[in-house]
């Protein structure tokens, strides 16, 4: 059947609501739900419930039974217990004998909540010392007897807990150190970005000499002002022109990041919750190696034990390893380890090198459009020189062989015919033009129209392209 999403109130939530007065066992008593669940059963719904079976169930808890835990309490223990599948047995030998494979870790967290306060545990101890019937207690209130009469009841589901959980959280915390430890280790020993920070210092100290003297060094966050500081017109940012310097001066330095790793992952990694959580798991194979102690005989923690003690000092080394590695790196930058966490250290260097790369690329973008407006420039300077300096010969020959190959193409374009036999005069005029206007080829000497022939082709020097 579909599942109902409602928000449901919490058993503390309950005490002096009108909820507290409902008794919903009992309307299912009354009401046919065969229909109810035929209307609203999914194809992949098996057999329907047997309603006698839910009857009797209800008729097992009604409140003639005695009880010895809270009535709410008593509902959310039967909950878990129905999704457990277990009898009340299994679950007892299971948590005896470490048997995760019978006990999944939700269910055992599940019922870890129902521990016996030391109140129930007097209450059962009460009932026992009556000897009165069990057959008067509803279930719920048997498994809470079969469930305190377990030895280290509470030890052995933290045990548990732990066995189940030690893997996981093993996969978890140990990228979180290496990259703490890789990202450290970068920065303390990248000599390329010791020469940028250099740089920077040069550049402030040469900003605020006039003003607030010398520095010796700064803090990191000032790497974030490198973008706030810009030039007179307002263009660049000093971060910028430092960018430019680099390039122009110290190009090897320009692949700096290279040397940095695993910043990213640094940045979001909570050290002290880390170091917290492996200081939790020594503690939980301390407990696991006393209670190996007590009970010998258990293949669980003998195997346990053995597979994962080495696991566990390699990880305490790698804890020890990343503290120390980041606390002298952190030093080394100036900063305080206590008041700089690694979400605020290595995100600055993380910022810096996406602001550099930015500010590298702005940088090219301007030196390709400076470059591209200069040539620009320099064609304009040379039409304007064109149209002022003197005509010498040589460059009146080749303003006419071009006037003449534009003229030839300006016909070809309106479809006149090119004539290249005397015709009605018209070789005449060709002569009599070049007559006025000379033309003379750089390979050869001056040409005398006189000398062509009437009728004869005329003959287009291989200079000039049609």
């Amino acid at each position: 059947m579909p599942t109902f999403n409602w928000v449901a109130l919490k058993p503390n939530q309950i005490n002096g609501t009108v909820f507290n007065e409902l008794n919903d066992e009992k309307v299912l008593q009354v009401l046919d739900m065969n229909d109810f669940e035929e209307q609203f059963k999914t194809r992949a719904q098996g057999p329907t419930l047997d309603l006698c079976s839910v009857k009797t169930k209800v008729c097992q808890k009604a409140p003639s039974k005695v009880t010895l835990i809270e009535c709410n309490r008593a509902k959310n223990l039967a909950i878990t217990l129905r999704k457990g599948g277990l009898t009340i047995d299994g679950i007892c030998k299971a948590i005896q004998t470490y048997d995760l494979q019978s006990l999944s870790l939700d269910f055992l967290e599940l019922l870890t909540r129902f521990i016996p306060t030391e109140y129930e545990l007097t209450l059962i101890r009460k009932y026992e010392k009556e000897q009165r019937p069990l057959e008067e207690l509803s279930d719920e209130d048997l498994f809470m007897i079969k469930f305190s009469k377990i030895p280290r009841l509470a030890e052995r589901m933290s045990i548990m807990t732990f066995l189940g959980n030690f893997g996981d959280t093993v996969q978890l915390l140990l990228p979180q150190l290496n990259s703490v430890i890789a990202g450290s280790m970068s920065l303390r020993s990248s000599t390329k970005l010791r020469q940028i920070l250099e740089i920077v210092l040069a550049f402030g100290n040469y900003l605020n000499s006039s003003k607030r003297g010398a520095a010796y060094g700064f803090r990191l966050q000032s790497l974030d002002a490198l973008l706030d500081t810009k030039s007179t017109d307002r263009k660049q940012t000093l971060l910028h022109y430092i960018v430019g310097v680099i390039q122009e001066k110290y190009p090897d330095l320009a692949n700096f990041s290279n040397e940095l790793h695993f910043l990213d992952k640094a940045g979001t990694v909570s050290l002290d919750s880390v170091q917290q959580d492996v200081r939790g798991l020594q503690r939980g194979m301390e407990l696991t190696r006393k209670e190996f102690m007590r009970q010998d005989d258990s293949a669980v923690l003998k195997d346990f034990l053995k597979v994962n003690t080495e696991v566990m000092e390699k990880l305490q080394a790698d804890s020890k390893t990343a503290q120390e590695a980041y606390e002298s790196t952190v030093e080394y930058f100036g900063e305080n380890p206590k008041t700089t966490p690694p979400t605020m250290f290595f995100p600055t260097f993380v910022r810096f090198v996406k602001a550099y790369k930015k500010a590298e690329g702005d940088v090219q973008l301007w030196k390709k459009q400076e470059a591209a407006a200069k040539a620009e420039e320099e064609v304009d300077s040379l039409r304007k020189e064109e149209q002022s300096a003197p005509k010498s010969p040589t460059h009146k020959a080749k303003r006419q062989q071009m006037d003449l190959i534009a003229e030839l193409k300006k016909k070809q374009v309106v479809k006149e015919p090119i004539i290249y036999e005397g015709k009605d005069g018209a070789i005449e005029d060709i002569i009599t033009g070049l007559r006025s206007q000379p033309y003379r080829r750089g390979d050869t000497g001056r040409h005398s129209g006189r000398k062509r022939i009437v009728g004869q082709m005329l003959q287009v020097t291989t200079d000039i392209s049609l």
